[in-house]
């Protein structure tokens, strides 16, 4: 089935998982990517537990529809044949740190002369230049240094992390699209370019409304938890078999979340009848919010709730999430066939499109070296991988 990247090739080195989510994407939108690893493997592979068949989960969530090769780019032989395949190449994706792959003697400024249609994707820990461009990064050092953790986490307490490696994927999303970005411009121009991006400035962007009330007004946001600085009630409440969050900061929407729950003398209080006594007031309000949401079971509040068309949901775990009718419905569970191991299961792509169902025909994460002797077949009219010392068992 023709898929918006249908025949473009992607020569893949990156690892860890920003550069390996931004090519995933392009997998998922058909084009031909190709996994080029170290003998040995991307890192990702033995990370765990959990392990799924041997295989660490962070590898699998971020590797399908690629194909493996291995290369060994200490070995001159190996790295000729990295250069041949860059020279085959629409698009490069690499995340070493900056320096590295001029070092093996396929940076942008080797390949483009031979190359003008190239587009070359640099993802780093903190940029391709500047005073920190050499230090390398992981998504927490990222969060901590980019502001999230220190706007993430309970009203006075500690700064705590997001639950996934957020930045990482964002990273990856933002190359991704400057890919696909360079391709369309590539359409009118006839030349490819290099792009790149890291973790560093794409947590920055993302500060968005924070960043913006500091540079604006000097002031650096204070953590807050579930809550919101300025509207209240607005938090995740303890029911009493789970978690609802409630977003009543609004005076419409307090007097009925007030009304829903039998007290509607809440919106007659002196202390709460205004967004700024709420606000004012909002340990006081919560102690008297939380006694009554206690009383209730999360399917009974979210009931009343959504009848008073008050805005809450559950807070649900994985199993609720992918369980979830709505989940059901949008396709976000795709089942792929692993050549070992059977079907299994994958989230699908957030994004649909009218003219081709992106998810037909998806592959499974390759095994090490899978389709060494595919890739240079297709791509260098090559045989059989065996003259290649870096190459592993295909």
């Amino acid at each position: 089935m023709r898929k918006p990247l249908s025949g473009i090739r992607v020569l893949d080195f990156t690892r860890l998982y920003a550069g390996p989510f931004c090519t995933m994407l392009l997998g998922d939108l058909g084009a031909d990517v190709v996994k080029v690893e170290m003998p040995g493997g991307d890192p990702l592979r033995g990370q765990g537990p959990p392990f799924y068949h041997g295989h660490g989960m962070s590898f699998l969530a971020a590797n399908r529809n690629k194909r493996s090769i291995v290369l060994d780019l200490k070995a001159a032989a190996d790295k000729s044949t990295a250069r041949e395949l860059a020279l085959k190449a629409d698009v490069i994706v690499e995340n070493f740190r900056p320096g590295v792959m001029a070092r093996l003697g396929i940076a942008y400024d080797d390949l483009q002369a031979d190359n003008p249609g190239l587009v070359y994707a640099s993802i780093s820990g903190m940029g391709a230049d500047g005073p920190d461009a050499g230090e390398g990064a992981f998504d927490l050092t990222i969060q901590a240094l980019g502001g999230f953790m220190s706007i993430t986490g309970e009203r006075n307490g500690k700064p705590v992390k997001l639950g996934t490696s957020v930045f990482d994927l964002v990273c990856g999303q933002y190359a991704m699209g400057a890919i696909v970005t360079a391709l369309f411009d590539r359409v009118r121009t006839g030349h490819g370019q290099r792009i790149e991006t890291s973790l560093f400035e794409s947590e920055i962007t993302f500060l968005v409304d924070a960043g913006m009330e500091y540079l604006l007004t000097g002031r650096n946001r204070e953590r807050w938890g579930s809550e919101h600085a300025t509207l209240v009630p607005y938090k995740a409440f303890q029911t009493r078999d789970g978690w609802l969050v409630i977003g009543a900061g609004v005076q419409n929407l307090f007097e009925a979340f007030a009304a829903a729950i039998g007290r509607a003398d809440l919106q007659r209080d002196p202390r709460f009848v205004k967004i700024e006594g709420r606000v004012r007031n909002r340990d006081l309000l919560y102690e008297i919010l939380d006694r009554e949401v206690l009383t209730y079971t999360t399917s009974e509040l979210r009931a009343k709730l959504e009848a008073a068309k008050v805005p809450c949901a559950p807070v649900n775990d994985m199993a609720h999430v992918f369980s979830h009718r709505q989940t059901q419905h949008r396709g976000m569970v795709q089942a792929i066939e692993h050549p070992t191991h059977g079907e299994m299961p994958v989230i699908g792509p957030a994004v649909k499109y009218s003219e081709c169902d992106v998810a037909a025909g998806w592959t499974a994460p390759p095994e090490i070296g899978e389709h060494s002797d595919a890739v240079l077949c297709d791509w260098l009219g090559r045989g059989a991988v065996s003259a290649l010392p870096g190459a592993g068992s295909t």
